[in-house]
């Protein structure tokens, strides 16, 4: 804004028609700004539900494997049991705030854990095929998809490109405001009101946009819950977020 006003403005002809023009132009930079901006944060805001989605959908596929494991010989359920409330905390540790060296840990431990449950399950499913069985294997598939699935919404991020594409219009937007401006050196606190509406809302779309870090986070309450009532219910009485 400041460049627009100290250096381009020196160029600015103060005929009324060059005026008008100058309006139009501004009014059309600042409208696609406020479109951009706007059709940004929908696509923010959208993959934040999809990740609030896949969290609720964990818990309920590693609550509804823990029930399903009580159809399998003791001691085989004894062991699934203790690898799903292990793995368990490991799905609940990611969603907290951890650098990445430790987040890349949790994974590896998520993917061992997922390893441990399939080579325990397998040969109990291979020496009793049954409907049963199938459906104690179906729920596991389902606990390994869904981590599949929250690790892929956590990967789709607002793309570099739309940033730049952005970033490229506000300043534009700016540049056109302070070029435009007649009284800018009297009234630069009040110019500069625009610069830091639009810093705030790139702040506030790349908050929640950042699912790792940021002030607006994903809670993982129903995972949470799961937890509670593994530890607190011995029987197979679970409930999920109240279902």
């Amino acid at each position: 804004m400041w460049f627009g006003n100290a250096v381009l403005s020196k160029h600015r002809t103060k005929d009324t028609e060059t005026s008008a023009d100058l309006g139009i132009i501004q009014t059309a930079t600042l409208t696609l700004l406020g479109l951009i901006i706007g059709f940004t944060f929908s696509m923010a805001i959208a993959r934040y539900d999809l990740r609030q989605t896949y969290e609720e959908a964990e818990a309920n596929a590693i609550g509804t494997e823990y029930l399903r494991a009580d159809l399998l010989p003791s001691k085989t359920a004894e062991s699934i049991k203790g690898l799903l409330n292990e793995y368990l905390d490991q799905r609940i540790l990611f969603y907290s705030k951890q650098d990445q060296e430790t987040a890349k840990q949790i994974t590896q431990r998520t993917l061992a854990l997922e390893n441990a449950m399939w080579n325990e399950l397998l040969p109990v499913a291979r020496s009793q095929a049954s409907p049963t069985m199938a459906l104690v294997i179906s729920g596991l598939n389902d606990v390994i998809n869904s981590h599949g699935y929250t690790q892929a919404a956590w990967w789709n991020r607002i793309p570099t490109a739309a940033w730049w594409l952005m970033a490229a219009i506000a300043v534009g937007a700016n540049i056109l405001v302070g070029f435009g401006a007649r009284n800018f050196r009297r009234n630069v606190g009040l110019f500069m009101i625009f610069p830091i509406m639009i810093s705030v809302s790139f702040f506030l779309i790349a908050d929640i946009d950042s699912p790792r870090g940021g002030v607006i986070r994903i809670d993982p309450r129903n995972l949470l819950d799961l937890k509670h009532n593994m530890n607190s219910v011995q029987s197979p009485a679970i409930s999920i977020g109240g279902k």
